[in-house]
């Protein structure tokens, strides 16, 4: 018959065996600098590993510097197409020649007031840095497409 084993000596040898392991694996996992130099090191190493992926930053956009006024075409296509394109905020679309005939009415002195001050969802300049030369070849450019 097979002896039994008490439970006493099953206990005595899971210690011995998990000292021998803790001996074994200690020395490979023990930090051996030490020194804070190294901790700090460390740290930092830590920080640039759990850095986020990526960064957001929102900056207002630069213009790049015009040699001169820009032209009607150019104003419209870049500021005012966006909303009198589409009709976004209740703009007047560009091709609705119904729309623009009260606009048109008021002549082209009340449409560039309009376009300086804003108008409704418009803002001022149409939100962006025009000169009066630049509104007013908008404003042209605007009635010729309206007519």
């Amino acid at each position: 018959m097979a002896e039994q084993h008490s439970s006493k000596s099953i206990m005595w040898a899971t210690i011995i065996v998990a000292a021998i392991l803790i001996a074994v694996i200690y020395p490979l996992t023990a930090n051996k600098g030490g020194s804070t130099a190294t901790t700090s090191s460390a740290a930092d190493e830590a920080d640039i590993r759990i850095q986020p992926v990526a960064r957001f930053e929102l900056a207002k956009a630069e213009a790049p510097a015009a040699s001169g006024p820009r032209d009607g075409a150019t104003i419209y296509n870049t500021v005012c197409g966006a909303c009198h394109n589409t009709g976004a905020a209740g703009a007047p679309k560009i091709d609705d020649k119904a729309a623009w005939a009260p606009r048109l009415a008021t002549g082209k002195d009340a449409l560039i007031k309009s376009l300086t001050n804003g108008k409704g969802a418009m803002p001022p300049k149409g939100g962006a840095t025009l000169s009066d030369d630049e509104i007013k070849g908008a404003v042209e450019y605007v009635m010729g497409k309206a007519k």
